[in-house]
């Protein structure tokens, strides 16, 4: 049976000063995220595992080139595309990454992961078309979709004893005629399910015979538990035609998450358009930025390496701890850098939120801030410290076993 819709009606309208904004914009939804972070940011003592980004700073040798550019007088208006240096080793790293050609052409350099999400999402989908997600989701997504007119259709996995897996026919069904696009993020914010060769074969193929885009949104693609290195790609198994476009950022494995910095790739015969979507909405990235980005990527593979190995640390420490109160229903994810986890007896997961802010002072971020079916579950960012962790373990271990638990069923994804 198809899934039903992200709701995309807006709340009435009490400030008559509101009326003329578009009714579309006006449903955008709150953050589920921003609630608990705003209740909680204050707290003394608190553990904030609520965002999507380490404890690390962005390191000095990406900081000293930004700020060399900026004293050597990078301040002027530059390349809508980006610096050509910048893209030539987006190119470089991409090919010694996927094995694909090193073309500079396919890479465009945008204010952020997300500008790349709305600039992809503003290629293909509008007003009357459908962007298909699966789901629990990061909200960005839907919201981007629903900002452009679209309508975002929350697709939800499948859960069970492997954790969080795509429902092929459940994707294939939701298809419609105002389908324009699927939006796959693999590794996935926040249920850490990554996307088999298998699977991306089946959405390739589905999207081919149905004339979709794909979104491919494969940010976390190195932080990857298994053996080989990285995750599976679209890279893997697409042709040179194929109507896919990626979105990429330097905010996860650099630790550049406030410097608003990413990429989009895209056949280079969309070149133009997109230079033009980003010359209408940001006018390009300031060079001294894009001179830190050259920096990430031509010297930052060891910290890139290290990243990698504390978030696997941090997920077997904190996961190993919640699993041996028994307590909790957890699948330790192969990918990204999160716990999506429920907590026997707790459905109501958005009070759940600010009641660990006040009884652990741990925070994490409610599954219901993740659309269709993140219904009873928690996400805990694991990319920190092992003394941070293993001071929120016990918090959290000792909160479980305190607190009474009445017996229920398991959360799945169609109780969801």
């Amino acid at each position: 049976m198809m899934s039903p819709a992200a709701p995309v009606s807006a709340l009435p309208v009490e400030d008559p000063y509101l009326e003329r904004v578009r009714e579309h914009v006006r449903a955008l939804p709150e953050s589920g995220i921003v609630e608990v972070m705003n209740y909680g940011r204050d707290r003394p003592g608190m553990i904030p595992l609520w965002a999507g980004e380490g404890d690390v700073p962005t390191p000095p040798f990406i900081c000293e080139a930004a700020a060399a550019a900026l004293h050597a007088g990078e301040t002027f208006y530059t390349w809508q595309r980006g610096l050509p240096e910048l893209r030539a080793a987006i190119a470089r790293y991409m090919s010694a990454l996927y094995g694909v050609p090193e073309t500079p052409e396919r890479y465009f350099v945008t204010g952020s992961g997300m500008q790349a999400i709305h600039v992809a999402v503003a290629l293909v989908a509008g007003a009357g078309d459908e962007v298909l997600i699966p789901s629990p989701t990061w909200p960005n997504a839907a919201a981007a979709a629903q900002k452009a007119g679209a309508r975002p259709v929350y697709v939800p996995f499948n859960y069970g004893p492997e954790g969080f897996t795509l429902d092929h026919d459940r994707l294939a069904a939701a298809v419609t005629p105002a389908t324009r696009a699927i939006f796959l993020n693999t590794p996935a914010n926040p249920t850490g399910f990554v996307a088999t060769l298998d699977d991306l074969k089946a959405v390739l193929s589905l999207a081919r015979r149905h004339g979709l885009w794909i979104i491919a949104d494969e940010i976390y693609g190195r932080f990857y538990y298994g053996e080989e290195g990285r995750a599976p790609s679209f890279h893997d198994i697409m042709d040179e035609e194929d109507h896919i476009l990626f979105v990429q950022t330097f905010s996860k494995n650099w630790a550049m998450t406030g410097w608003r910095i990413g990429w989009l790739e895209a056949h280079p015969r969309l070149g133009q358009i997109i230079e033009n979507l980003i010359q209408y909405s940001t006018s390009g990235v300031a060079a001294f930025m894009q001179r830190g980005a050259i920096a990430a990527l031509e010297q930052g593979e060891p910290f890139v390496a290290e990243q990698i190995a504390r978030a696997r640390r941090g997920r077997d420490l904190v996961g190993n701890a919640l699993l041996a109160t028994g307590r909790v229903d957890l699948v330790k994810p192969p990918g990204a850098f999160y716990l999506f986890f429920g907590i026997e007896g707790r459905r109501d997961v958005r009070s759940l939120g600010l009641t660990l802010v006040d009884e652990a002072n741990v925070g994490l971020a409610p599954g219901t801030a993740f659309g269709l079916g993140g219904d009873g579950f928690m996400r805990l960012c694991f990319a920190r410290g092992d003394a941070q962790l293993a001071e929120a373990s016990r918090r959290l271990v000792a909160w479980l076993e305190g607190t009474r638990l009445e017996r229920t069923p398991p959360a799945g994804s169609d109780a969801a």
